[in-house]
């Protein structure tokens, strides 16, 4: 088994419940994340998009944070070109200092995923590019060795320590072994593409004053339940709401489980609905130990980032505590 298990929650917005209402959920499920004895939860930023309302991570970490009493608490990410690396650096010193030793700093390099989007943040796809040079930025307003606007401290971040995680899109993989940092590495859909992600990425490691060796985060959809057919039943409001965006163009909210099961899809809605639930884990408790253990042999995985998403908030619970379980019996 991985040796830590951890939550990434999207707040997700669900068919007849408001944004405010996803918001909330997503501190509630922190709240039980930490009971189960899960290692970190993160929350993440998404602009834009109908069927989420995590839009501002690092408010979002303060909330849950405030919330709960041990469990580490981040970003899976904060979209490091959507922002200026010292308003970044100056936010996680705010949380850092309010709640220490327990915050994370995930960071992508993704931009808006529409045109619009990205000229409402006054970017575009060519500062994606930059994200390696951000980074570096970012990392020097903690540590002092800046050379970016050497004049300017940021405040309460200089001297702090806050964990750094790059999340995997793209060259990501690469950028967090030239820099020394953890990477996270999604999604377990493609085991074969994630294996040879880490293998790179252990290869190129370069220790760093942040982290003296590799360390990898496999993140991915496990959905746990007392039979098979229960588990799949999780997977399928997101996997229609994937379909429903790649046709209409369009994430919805998610629908119960029912009325997807009851709608009526064209040829390529059905095509890629049946391929949005293809190569998840899901399962019994001992069906998804056996998988998680092929997902330790292939990747040699430090931790697991558990980022399901469903309606039905009862057996989300339900699998977190199945595969909390799972963990405890390594």
């Amino acid at each position: 088994m991985i040796p830590k298990v951890s939550v990434l929650d999207r707040s997700r917005t669900r068919q007849g419940h408001t944004a405010a209402e996803a918001l909330r959920d997503t501190v509630e499920l922190a709240r039980a994340a930490e009971e189960l004895g899960y290692h970190r939860f993160w929350v993440s930023e998404h602009h834009g998009v109908p069927g989420i309302a995590g839009s501002a991570p690092t408010v979002l970490a303060a909330a849950v944070a405030a919330a709960t009493r041990r469990i580490r608490v981040g970003t899976g990410g904060v979209m490091l070109p959507n922002h200026q690396p010292l308003v970044v650096a100056e936010q996680f010193g705010v949380l850092e200092s309010l709640f220490p030793g327990r915050i994370d700093m995930g960071l992508g390099r993704s931009v808006g995923f529409t045109g619009g989007i990205r000229r409402a943040l006054g970017r575009d796809t060519a500062d994606a590019d930059r994200f390696e040079e951000q980074l570096a930025e970012l990392l020097g307003w903690f540590d002092g060795n800046r050379r970016a606007h050497p004049e300017v401290h940021a405040r309460p971040a200089e001297g702090l320590r806050v964990p750094p995680f790059v999340l995997a899109t793209g060259e990501g993989a690469g950028i967090a072994a030239r820099a020394g940092l953890p990477v996270v590495v999604g999604d377990l859909r493609g085991r074969a593409k994630a294996a040879e992600a880490v293998r790179r990425y252990r290869e190129e490691f370069r220790p760093s004053p942040w982290s003296a060796r590799p360390y990898v985060v496999v993140s991915g959809t496990v959905a746990v339940a007392a039979t098979h057919e229960a588990a799949r039943r999780i997977l399928l409001p997101e996997a229609w709401a994937l379909a429903h965006s790649r046709t209409r163009g369009s994430f919805p909210p998610l629908r119960p489980a029912e009325e997807v099961e009851a709608l009526e899809m064209t040829p390529k809605e059905r095509e890629l609905y049946e391929g949005g639930l293809d190569g998840h884990i899901a399962g019994t408790e001992e069906q998804v130990a056996t998988a998680l253990a092929e997902v330790a042999r292939s990747t040699g995985a430090d931790e697991l980032l558990v980022t399901t998403s469903t309606y039905d908030r009862a057996a989300l619970l339900d699998s977190l505590a199945r595969l909390a379980r799972i963990a405890e019996r390594g």
